[in-house]
């Protein structure tokens, strides 16, 4: 199977990807904080196979001054002394839900992310979430290529 891009995502749907962008960037913006919606957007990234979403979203924890070797820990987080309770919450939430629909979220999860999180937050992580499972789904279908050098905001 060959991995050449099959069509440039960002060159067509200008409006669509503008609303991608967009929900994207209210995750951000949110009361979640930049940080923990680019350790969810990488972890999904890293399950779902997006070598784009993955590179941008490293680069971005590490202009975030985050810790390289913690970056480098979010795939096994479960065992990594570097992130709070509060990040572990969403990180198992983010992979449950990631997982519908072969699995589905359980109690346990969705009783320890309310222990850390309030409605309005749930239903924002929710949306991040979503949005890069859309982006993971779109560059992982048309192989979208990794570019040697990021492109100026990325």
């Amino acid at each position: 199977m060959s991995h050449a891009a099959r069509i440039n995502l960002f060159g067509f749907a200008r409006a669509s990807r503008q609303a991608m962008i967009a929900l994207s960037g209210s995750a951000r913006e949110s009361s979640l904080g930049a940080r923990l919606v680019e350790l969810v957007n990488l972890r999904v990234s890293q399950i779902n196979g997006c070598g784009l979403c993955i590179d941008m979203h490293w680069r971005d924890l590490i202009k975030q001054e985050m810790d390289p070797r913690h970056v480098n820990a979010v795939a096994g987080w479960r065992e990594a002394p570097f992130f709070s309770a509060r990040e572990k919450a969403a990180l198992r939430w983010a992979e449950a839900v990631n997982a519908i629909p072969h699995s589905s979220p359980s109690d346990a999860d969705f009783a320890e992310l309310r222990e850390h999180f309030n409605e309005e937050e749930i239903v924002q992580l929710g949306y991040a979430i979503a949005a890069i499972r859309g982006w993971n789904m779109l560059n992982v279908s048309l192989h979208t290529q990794i570019p040697e050098v990021p492109p100026p905001g990325m």
